[in-house]
């Protein structure tokens, strides 16, 4: 528990340790496959599963791959907050890219 300051260490009072050699998106598929009909995302009246999100998510990255992006692409993301935000940024992470965000209320530059 190293990595937190002293005031978030005493604050939370809880201590994980994670892989640190595993990406997010293969972290994301080792618990997709251990609980794949868990509720993994609410929003709104709305839930998905590990294996829904894992699925979606697939299904994008793949799309993304076959557009061309790769190890280190940027990809723009311009979604309100929803579940195809979180689908969009696990599919970026999964195909190899870099996730940005972009608020879709920032104004547009002339």
């Amino acid at each position: 528990m190293r990595f937190l300051p002293e005031p978030l260490r005493s604050w939370s009072g809880t201590s994980s340790e994670y892989p640190r050699n595993a990406s997010v998106a293969t972290l994301f598929e080792e618990i997709a496959n251990a609980y794949p009909n868990s509720v993994a995302l609410v929003y709104g009246d709305v839930e998905l599963t590990y294996k829904d999100l894992n699925r979606r998510a697939n299904r994008l990255a793949h799309r993304l791959r076959l557009s061309g992006v790769d190890t280190e692409t940027m990809v723009a993301c311009c979604l309100d907050r929803s579940i195809e935000i979180i689908v969009a940024f696990l599919a970026v992470l999964k195909a190899g890219g870099a996730y940005v965000p972009v608020d879709p209320a920032y104004p547009r530059h002339a």
